[in-house]
């Protein structure tokens, strides 16, 4: 058999006040209408007017929404005009969203399967 070595991760070295600011940026993400908003931005960027319609909520609610987006460094706001534009910071959190959307994906298909398992057993 073979020995692993533990790799050392990013997470690992950092300090408490780092971690603090990891948790920050995922407890943005921990809002069904946030996601709702970065899935939307992932075809292009779009002003609020947009995204209102686009998502089916207030201007007030999607406003306050980007604003903690934007405080996470995951969106980034720039002013047309009368206008005020939204647009991904940083694409790679989509890959962080679809490694978390697969692995939730693969749960489900194994609480599936362990279900159909038992599918067959009579009942009392």
């Amino acid at each position: 058999m073979v020995a692993r070595q533990k790799s050392s991760s990013t997470m690992e070295k950092l300090s408490d006040q780092a971690l603090a600011h990891v948790a920050q940026y995922f407890q943005a993400l921990a809002e069904p209408t946030r996601l709702r908003i970065l899935n939307t931005l992932r075809a292009g960027e779009h002003n609020v007017g947009d995204l209102t319609a686009l998502c089916g909520c207030s201007t007030a609610n999607v406003s306050r929404h980007l604003a903690a987006l934007a405080k996470q460094g995951m969106v980034v706001r720039e002013g047309r005009g009368t206008s005020v534009y939204y647009r991904i910071a940083d694409a790679a959190i989509f890959e962080l969203c679809d490694l978390v959307c697969c692995s939730i994906a693969r749960q489900f298909e194994q609480q599936a399967s362990i279900k159909r398992s038992f599918g067959s057993v009579p009942r009392p």
